[in-house]
């Protein structure tokens, strides 16, 4: 199924760009030097279909046009599943990335910044990866289009990010923990988090990361804090937004929600209903690498002739 929406994809990829190169004007042509420039920027994240956790893509945004006034902003969201639930249940029409793009082509933007919000370099920035590639290569796209990576991109930024999360936070008392919980994937990218958590583990020995679908898991989490005698835990989203995953596989009621599986073991338990988005120190990581992206779309490209 994998293969088969991938290649679908690719194949409305290529639609797109036989369709642009007919359309497009001969003056916005790839490499033109006589075109005024017009740079734009494309926040791109998986998608909430939870209202109210899409106050962080507010905090993000705001954070964004403070810091490059005058530079046009545009959204688009990887998933496919929850672009169909909001247009069906609130009418709202959210962009593919590669619908963003195509749109911002025919709107004569001539340099993009594409920035990841996405938490780790997982499957959905490989896809958006491609996506960026495929539109950089077509023969009339954009003059320079850049993407930038996602939050955990290296060691400098799970340092940022270690130190920012762990702010967000009461002190941590002699027997409490925090516990970072994501999404977990199957893609290689899953080293993150345990990577993470060496970083955590270098500001708080008691800060902990696990995930919903893969490894570490809730079980090896729960083997540390019992380990370690821990008596209370904050429990904080390692996501962009505090959505349904947050709602209900972290802080929910039922018996395997993270929330009752330590009660059930006799770990207090506080989640911390906040998006990483919703916090500005870690908005300020994605807001720095985006400027990075908008510094190289404004450097002339070296001459490897």
């Amino acid at each position: 199924m994998r293969i088969h929406q991938r290649l679908s994809a690719f194949l409305s990829i290529c639609l797109l760009a036989l369709f642009l190169g007919l359309q497009a004007d001969p003056a916005q042509a790839h490499g033109k030097a006589n075109v005024e420039p017009k740079i734009g920027i494309l926040l791109v994240t998986f998608g909430t279909s939870v209202p109210e956790a899409r106050k962080a893509y507010a905090t993000i945004e705001s954070k964004v046009k403070a810091a490059y006034p005058g530079v046009e902003l545009r959204w688009a969201y990887t998933s496919r599943q929850i672009r169909h639930k909001v247009a069906t249940e609130e009418g709202l029409r959210n962009a593919s990335p590669a619908g963003a793009l195509g749109r911002m082509l025919d709107d004569g933007f001539t340099h993009v910044a594409v920035q990841s919000l996405h938490v780790i370099p997982g499957q959905e920035f490989n896809d958006l990866t491609a996506i960026v590639e495929a539109f950089g290569s077509m023969p009339k796209s954009f003059e320079r289009i850049v993407l930038g990576p996602p939050l955990l991109s290296g060691p400098e930024a799970m340092q940022a990010l270690a130190k920012a999360v762990l702010a967000s936070v009461p002190g941590l008392g002699d027997r409490e923990a925090l516990v970072l919980v994501g999404h977990g994937t199957h893609h290689l990218a899953s080293a993150f988090y345990p990577a993470m958590q060496y970083y955590l583990q270098q500001e708080s020995e008691r800060a902990f990361v696990g995930t919903i679908e893969s490894s570490p898991s809730m079980q090896d989490v729960l083997a540390d804090l019992v380990k370690r005698k821990i008596a209370k835990a904050y429990l904080v989203p390692f996501l962009t937004v505090a959505g349904d995953h947050a709602r209900n596989d972290i802080a929910g009621n039922e018996p395997d929600s993270w929330k009752s599986q330590l009660k059930a073991k006799g770990i207090a338990c506080q989640p911390v209903m906040r998006g990483l988005a919703e916090d500005p120190a870690v908005v300020d990581i994605w807001v720095g690498q985006l400027g990075l992206s908008l510094k190289a779309l404004r450097d002339e490209p070296k001459d490897n002739g």
